[in-house]
């Protein structure tokens, strides 16, 4: 598991250590939306966006750590945790979408539901203010092994400590038919985890292993996210979603057309692989003719030649944490296959020879053979804290390996 805490961009100073007026020991107050999020998070939602809503409230989210799994990044969730207010956010590994958040320390959180308070230092969320604000519902679960009791609402639950000396008032039954407002002693449990997860299913979320129990809201009819981008070598990219192929040469107007503005354009610099082209006779120089279109939103580049203003590459990118690119991109969910193929391959059904974002290095070799050494690619400067990548050449495609055998990047060409 890594660990990354957050930092400034380069270039640019941290911000001091600010917390929000009118609220004591540095909590915040969030608004709760059951089966929907919690403040700016909205259930659902990429991973980029929520790493730009940290950006643009630095003030508040100012520390901040996210963990992943670096040698399988796709075994285990992305987790965005924020120490300081008590909660974090997961991400499904393969779609990089929200899927869960998980207040994990309730007296730091204060959240707002209704127009009333509840949680935070000075709003304790007692059984019995819990039950007041969100009113009735069915009978929870008791762990007896974790010694907590979970009540359920839609897209939401609440995990309350039982002390050993009151669990035989919830253990009669795994379900218990009686809600433990309060011991015999008087006191009323108060809530150590609040999970808010996607209502829409049946599925109640809670501790341990239930926190597996969240999904991802599904996708809205028509959206363009996770769209699949099939690729067949040397020849097009087909965009299953909305239907563009853009094929090897075709113009920035043509790209224009079909895809709409890039998100930037970039001066490419000179290919620091040309020097292995002994046939090759142009100069060295910083910078050639050739540009970037980049499509941040889609995870593709796209470069033309700068004479002939022609689509020579495509540049995919599956945005793994742990590459230098991460976060830069969203992720594109590409399915390559040969030019052998005829036709095209049905959407959601690939076959054996094909090679998807979630493809390593060993299934590739398995499929298209040996491609011989790898070329060392380092990320950014010597002190990046991102190790050296690996780029392995075929025919009409080039794979950016990195060290846990996940792609980083694909080249599509023409040789």
């Amino acid at each position: 598991m890594q660990h990354l805490q957050h930092q400034p961009r380069s270039g640019a100073s941290a911000a001091p250590r600010r917390r929000c007026e009118g609220t004591a020991m540095g909590a915040i107050t969030l608004d709760l939306r059951p089966g929907l999020g919690i403040g700016p998070f909205t259930l659902g939602m990429p991973l980029h966006e929520a790493i730009a809503q940290l950006e643009l409230q630095r003030n508040i989210y100012d520390d901040i750590y996210a963990k992943y799994c670096d040698e399988e990044p796709l075994s285990m969730d992305i987790v965005i945790s924020f120490p300081d207010h008590g909660f974090h956010i997961r991400f499904d590994p393969w779609s990089q979408r929200l899927r869960l958040i998980e207040v994990y320390d309730v007296k730091r959180l204060q959240m707002r539901y209704a127009m009333s308070l509840i949680g935070g230092p000075s709003t304790l969320a007692t059984f019995v203010a819990v039950y007041t604000l969100f009113g009735p519902t069915f009978p929870g679960t008791y762990d007896k092994d974790r010694g907590t009791y979970t009540l359920f609402y839609p897209g939401l639950s609440f995990a309350f400590p039982i002390p050993s000396q009151y669990a035989y008032c919830c253990q009669n039954a795994e379900v218990s038919t009686e809600l433990p407002l309060e011991f015999p002693d008087g006191t009323t449990p108060v809530a150590c985890r609040v999970c808010i997860y996607d209502g829409s299913s049946d599925s109640k979320v809670g501790v341990g292993s239930l926190l597996d129990q969240a999904i991802v809201p599904p996708l809205p009819a028509g959206s363009l996210y996770m769209e699949e981008v099939h690729a067949k070598l040397g020849e097009e990219l087909w965009f299953t979603v909305g239907g563009q192929h853009i094929p090897f040469g075709a113009s920035p107007q043509d790209i224009w057309t079909e895809l709409g503005p890039p998100c930037g354009i970039y001066q490419k610099q000179v290919d620091q692989m040309v020097i292995h082209s002994a046939s090759d006779p142009r100069p060295r120089t910083t910078l050639c003719g050739d540009y970037f279109y980049n499509y941040f939103s889609r995870g593709l580049d796209i470069l033309f030649d700068g004479q002939t203003h022609r689509i020579k590459k495509f540049v995919l990118h599956t945005n793994f944490p742990g590459h230098s690119d991460f976060d830069s991109y969203m992720k594109c969910n590409f399915v390559i296959y040969d030019s052998d193929v005829e036709g095209t391959i049905q959407i959601g059904k690939m076959t054996k020879n094909c090679i998807t974002s979630s493809t390593k290095w060993e299934q590739i070799k398995e499929i298209l053979g040996d491609s011989g050494p790898a070329a060392i690619q380092t990320q950014g400067s010597m002190n990046s804290p991102f190790g050296s990548t690996f780029v392995y050449g075929y025919p009409n495609v080039a794979f950016e390996i990195m060290k846990n055998g996940h792609i980083a990047t694909v080249t599509l060409f023409r040789s």
